[in-house]
């Protein structure tokens, strides 16, 4: 993959494959706290901006914007929103193949996306995030992959069982993988790293006219 530097209200970095075809998924990463403000390569501190950077190989045009630092992703979602539709018409991206994960503040922001446009994303996959149960009809028609250190100090597990156990309360599709003696960085690492996070969220088509109860089941 190589990437490209964007820069705007969001700054961001795109990851490209070396391979060209119309056929690719876009995948979304929001990053944690710690990257905020205007420096791009601090987004490659951790998670998948890091993996890619190390050499993994992921089938898919990447985009991982920067928040600004006086911002927390739920601020920003707007923006966020308008920086996916600008990249899937400049690269023709498949609109049935968009999907989102972030950790941390971006697991926050992962679980805000999903809220706000309830009918846009093939699957999320929140890691060490949380958010408001009380809006959670919003993804009732939406995949949702939830990953949880149990040993978190820095956002509580009870966090992402809320959102979790809420979705599914209403009748949707939501899995929560708790990270059995993970914390919270670790748990992020281990996460992306060691899960099959990526390749699940790669494999989902947004399409309300099947149940999505079965896309979880396929895979997990």
């Amino acid at each position: 993959m190589y990437k490209q530097i964007g820069k705007g209200r969001l700054g961001y970095i795109l990851y490209l494959p070396k391979k060209e075809s119309k056929d690719f998924p876009l995948l979304v990463y929001l990053h944690g706290a710690g990257e905020r403000g205007t420096v791009l390569d601090h987004l490659e501190r951790h998670a998948i901006p890091k993996m890619i950077k190390e050499g993994h190989e992921i089938d898919a045009i990447v985009l991982c914007p920067q928040c600004p630092a006086e911002f927390v992703w739920n601020n920003v979602v707007q923006d966020v929103k308008s920086l996916i539709d600008e990249i899937v018409e400049k690269y023709d991206v498949q609109k049935d193949r968009i999907c989102i994960t972030g950790a941390s503040m971006g697991g926050y922001g992962t679980w805000e996306m999903g809220l706000t446009y309830h009918d846009f994303f093939a699957g999320i996959a929140p890691v060490c995030g949380g958010g408001m149960p009380w809006r959670a009809q919003n993804l009732i028609t939406t995949p949702v992959n939830a990953f949880h250190g149990d040993c978190d100090e820095a956002v509580a597990l009870v966090n992402s069982q809320l959102m979790v156990d809420q979705v599914l309360a209403l009748g949707g599709n939501a899995k929560l993988h708790i990270l059995k003696g993970f914390g919270h960085n670790d748990g992020i690492e281990q996460a992306y790293y060691h899960t099959e996070l990526i390749e699940w969220l790669l494999r989902q088509r947004r399409c309300d006219f099947t149940p999505v109860k079965e896309a979880l089941s396929e895979y997990f």
